[in-house]
């Protein structure tokens, strides 16, 4: 059990890395998103804190983007460089001696027996910094929900601890999808209830939320609203779940024909990349014009095959209601073994 938990989150990290591979951009807003043309369909997956103070953040359409702030510079993503970026500022967290779990290509939290967790903060810092020249941010916790909410309040670039004796000080009148893992939809529900508060979540009946939102979900926001949650960093190697490809259309496809022909495309497309995995389920997403998405699955076995992934990937998609203009589609494998 470790005594402190890290949660070691690079900032604004596409955004920086184009920073540092276009120095000219210094300072500047820049937003980093699909094909990086903002006249295209596609969303923002990373924007500058100069971008962000025009209203610009992930997840947000391009084009959105680009009324909020026309002087933006748009790029495209790039994930081979992010990519291997990443796997540096992995391993220099490794090179600590901690343990290291891998959260995504930006984020790990990081166990820490003992000793001054400020101290090694501001080390990983320090060494994430001299190792990439990229800047992090470093929450404190003693556990990991504690540590990831602590790490929006340093940013940018600082260091911010929240324990359970500073909880309540600090978000009890906060509304509840301040935690980690509760969302607008769960945050709403809550209101109907009465419950506007992280106070007030901490104080409600576990039966009550459970009749509500089932037997685990219910009394599991109780505990979030206290403030408690994992205590152990797995220092297992990261290894992909799934992997999937998917295209926003500039034109929505009106043709349900024309649907089945991408779907069979992009499975074509995919299977080379997971050619030396074991597939277990092959999901269809798909997006309506103008915004409603849904997915289906069908489960696999066997080789995967470009023809045997074409096949699941269509059977999947015959689960869809045809006939509706379609914007996006995506083909996704997920996989059962865990081994590269």
């Amino acid at each position: 059990m470790t005594s402190w938990i890290l949660h070691v989150d690079l900032d604004q990290f596409l955004a920086a890395v184009e920073v540092l591979r276009h120095p000219e951009l210094d300072g500047k807003p820049v937003v980093v998103g699909g094909t990086g043309d903002p006249a295209r369909r596609g969303v923002v997956s990373t924007a500058s804190y100069e971008a962000r103070a025009f209203g610009v953040h992930s997840g947000q359409p391009l084009r959105t983007a680009r009324r909020r702030c026309p002087d933006c510079v748009f790029l495209p993503v790039d994930t081979p460089v992010y990519e291997k970026v990443s796997e540096r500022v992995m391993g220099v967290l490794r090179e600590t001696g901690h343990p290291v779990e891998v959260l995504g290509w930006d984020e790990a939290f990081v166990g820490l027996a003992d000793g001054d967790p400020e101290s090694a903060a501001h080390a990983i810092m320090a060494d994430v910094r001299a190792a990439t020249r990229l800047d992090c941010s470093v929450g404190i916790g003693e556990n990991k929900l504690q540590a990831k909410i602590a790490t929006g309040f340093g940013k940018p670039a600082g260091v911010f601890r929240l324990t359970g004796e500073t909880w309540f000080g600090l978000l009890g009148d906060r509304a509840p999808d301040v935690i980690w893992g509760i969302g607008a939809k769960t945050t709403k529900k809550l209101a109907t209830l009465g419950i506007t508060t992280v106070r007030g979540l901490a104080e409600a009946s576990p039966d009550r939320l459970a009749a509500e939102f089932g037997p685990v979900t219910g009394p599991w926001l109780v505990l979030l609203g206290n403030g408690r949650g994992e205590r152990e960093v797995d220092p297992t190697p990261y290894v992909p779940r799934s992997r999937g490809r998917e295209i926003t259309y500039q034109e929505n496809l009106e043709d349900w024909g024309a649907v089945r022909g991408q779907v069979a495309e992009i499975a074509r497309q995919l299977s080379p990349e997971i050619s030396e995995r074991i597939v277990v389920r092959v999901v269809v997403k798909i997006r309506y014009a103008p915004f409603v998405t849904m997915t289906r699955g069908t489960a696999f076995s066997g080789a995967p095959s470009a023809p045997a992934l074409e096949t699941a990937a269509l059977a999947a998609l015959g689960q869809f209601e045809p006939g509706r203009p379609v914007r996006l589609i995506g083909v996704r494998a997920e996989f059962g073994d865990i081994s590269e």
